[in-house]
């Protein structure tokens, strides 16, 4: 119960911040491109890990992470709408 209430707690204040979602908490694989092409390397290796874990169940390793984030960051780039996911990016 008191999750649920946190989670609305944390809801509430980033639909009246303006923030994204993915700017306080990690959103993995729903991240948004938009979102994604402006946080530095190491919060794009954070969301594409919890990704890549969220979809295997495993920890993946630093190659996967850093193969996927290059890859996702490619897609959102070139073909990838701002509202595109990063889960929606070619990867293995």
């Amino acid at each position: 119960m008191k999750r649920t209430v946190a989670a609305a707690i944390a809801t509430a204040a980033l639909l009246l911040s303006g923030c994204s979602a993915s700017q306080i908490v990690n959103t993995g694989g729903d991240t948004k491109c938009s979102d994604f092409k402006t946080q530095d390397e190491k919060k794009q290796d954070s969301e594409v890990s919890k990704m890549l874990k969220d979809k295997s169940g495993a920890e993946p390793n630093n190659l996967e992470v850093s193969a996927t984030r290059t890859s996702a960051l490619l897609y959102c780039q070139t073909v990838g709408t701002p509202d595109s996911k990063i889960s929606d990016a070619p990867h293995g």
